[in-house]
């Protein structure tokens, strides 16, 4: 608390914050400490926290997350409306790493610059989907990234190009070395406003047929493993509307685990070992979670 409150206000420190309230899930217990700094306080923040030696969790919207019922010991440092920034300049978008996908996607569209509209629809801020390369119908988020603004896990701050980011399905440098997204640069192509908003429309209109969208969950539970798709997997395994407490196998989309009402982390984690362990013993196919579990459970 002392190493957060050196650096600041007491409106941006909240403590033992329910993470129910930050994920997609709704699930998940207290974080010890719940801070929300701009991006110039990143860097003293870091290493206040890192002098004190208090364990630490980078959030952005908490849309790939299943947080445990005990919650989070030390600090989560939410990169969120206080790092939400976006400047258009000619076919290019300056963004900061707490812009939610689809309004860097909806700044585009009215730029008039196409390249987007494939990641529209994901409901994770940019920072988040750096980290992971989200992707949705054939577009990730390296097809239109030209460089990343990191704080590293030593305290500076560097600029790395595509290539750099060491981009591959569902990974980057960041999974592997730590840091934190604080902006990157997007390069777009120059379209017609008209036509990027009627595909992004399309787009949405496939997801809210296809997926569950009005329940709560953390979007596709698994990767995709190779030759196969992970929906489908889990469907011929016989385990559509699956259920351990409140926690479900979406009965809309298979890939899909979805909370009720009141599910348990430890439901909807012990359903997805169900689900792993059944589809391992019908196709000897190993299912790896796309979501990421993290605290206590």
């Amino acid at each position: 608390m002392r190493a957060a409150a050196s650096v600041l206000e007491e409106k941006q420190i909240r403590v033992d914050e329910p993470m129910s309230a930050h994920t997609s899930f709704r699930i998940g217990g207290p974080a010890d400490l719940f801070l929300e700094p701009r991006k110039d306080q990143l860097p003293p923040l870091l290493a206040a926290l890192k002098e004190a030696k208090a364990p630490l969790m980078i959030l952005g919207n908490g849309s790939n997350l299943l947080v445990g019922d005990k919650g989070i010991r030390g600090a989560v440092i939410h990169i969120g409306n206080s790092m939400n920034q976006i400047r258009v300049s000619e076919e290019r978008i300056e963004a900061e790493a707490g812009a939610l996908l689809v309004r860097v996607a909806r700044q585009a569209q009215r730029a008039g610059l196409s390249g987007m509209e494939s990641l529209s629809g994901i409901p994770g801020s940019l920072g988040g989907a750096i980290m992971m390369n989200a992707g949705a119908y054939g577009g990730t988020m390296a097809d239109v990234l030209a460089s990343v603004e990191l704080l590293t896990e030593g305290g500076e701050i560097r600029n790395y190009s595509l290539e750099e980011m060491d981009f591959s399905y569902r990974h980057s440098r960041v999974r592997d070395e730590g840091g934190i997204v604080l902006s990157a640069i997007l390069q777009l192509t120059r379209g017609d406003a008209g036509e990027i908003d009627a595909a992004m429309a399309d787009l949405t209109r496939r997801r809210t047929a296809r997926q569950p969208l009005e329940m709560a969950s953390a979007g596709s539970a698994f990767k995709r493993p190779e030759g196969y798709f992970a929906g489908k997997l889990i469907q011929d395994a016989g385990l559509r509307g699956y259920r351990v407490g409140q926690a479900q196998v979406s009965e809309k989309h298979c890939g899909f685990v979805v909370n009720l009402g009141g599910a348990s982390a430890a439901e909807v984690r012990q359903l997805m070992e169900d689900v792993r362990a059944r589809v391992k013993e019908k196709f000897h196919v190993d299912l790896e979670p796309e979501v990421r579990f993290v605290g206590e459970f």
